[in-house]
């Protein structure tokens, strides 16, 4: 049984102040949920506040992107040992905002997944499809094509930590959701492919995430899929109330 992750991309919202007064209002409503994991990503300069007010909870902290290399002349990159000193567990990669606005690729992304992975940190891998390519039939090569690049050299023992996060980027932000029976489908593509690449028994145990407009009203039937391991919560994850009712889903 794999056991489900619920992660909060906060994106680019909240100061270090209110990333304190999320916590002080969240913890108390998830404090005996255990029946999942819980990170939160915040902005890097909000990383430190959330490590020091999750102290001691359940709570893991991540961040929403990353640099393959360890150090050097990158401005305004951020390495993998410059995270885990701050106390992230986690880190996303590759999410569509990433994709569509900053140019990364299927290879960055594969980069930087092999990097996480070297770090010890618990990546969170984002794939998806946009509208234009759903609406042509796409999507299964669309995922396949994403999958087979971020796997692409890496070792099936390195990549036990790996966590995939399903994310049509048509539903993210925009109040559409894929339907529960969609996201699945999508699901069982991506693992068919984890199985080509990394193996039949890592992929039966990889946790896919489904992103794309979770919220409190529709978490219940998403989770309830067996092949949906957990949500990447965007907008509905930024109120404590609203987060905590989608991890009590």
């Amino acid at each position: 049984m794999r056991k489900k992750l619920m992660a909060a991309n906060w994106k680019m919202y909240k100061t270090p102040d209110q990333t304190r007064e999320f916590f002080r209002d969240f913890l108390p409503l998830v404090e005996k949920h255990d029946r999942d994991e819980i990170a939160v990503c915040p902005p890097f300069v909000n990383v430190p506040a959330a490590v020091e007010a999750a102290k001691g909870s359940n709570i893991a902290v991540g961040a929403q992107n990353m640099y393959w290399e360890k150090e050097g002349a990158f401005t305004g990159e951020i390495s993998t040992g410059m995270l885990l000193a701050v106390g992230c567990t986690h880190v996303i990669i590759g999410h569509s905002e990433r994709r569509q606005y900053f140019g990364e690729t299927d290879d960055t992304v594969n980069l930087k997944l092999k990097a996480a992975l070297e770090a010890g940190l618990v990546p969170i891998v984002c794939v998806g499809e946009v509208l234009e390519e759903r609406e042509a039939g796409l999507t299964e090569d669309v995922l396949r094509r994403q999958c087979l690049r971020a796997f692409h050299a890496i070792s099936g023992k390195k990549a036990a930590k790996l966590v995939i996060a399903y994310e049509p980027v048509w539903a993210i932000g925009t109040g559409k959701t894929a339907t529960p029976q969609l996201a699945s489908e999508a699901h069982q593509v991506i693992r068919s492919e984890a199985g080509k690449a990394l193996g039949e028994e890592l992929a039966e145990n990889l946790r896919i995430l489904y992103g794309g407009s979770v919220k409190p009203e529709n978490a219940k039937a998403l989770m309830s899929e067996a092949e949906i391991d957990g949500a990447l919560v965007g907008g509905a994850s930024l109120d404590p109330k609203s987060f905590a009712a989608i991890v009590k889903y």
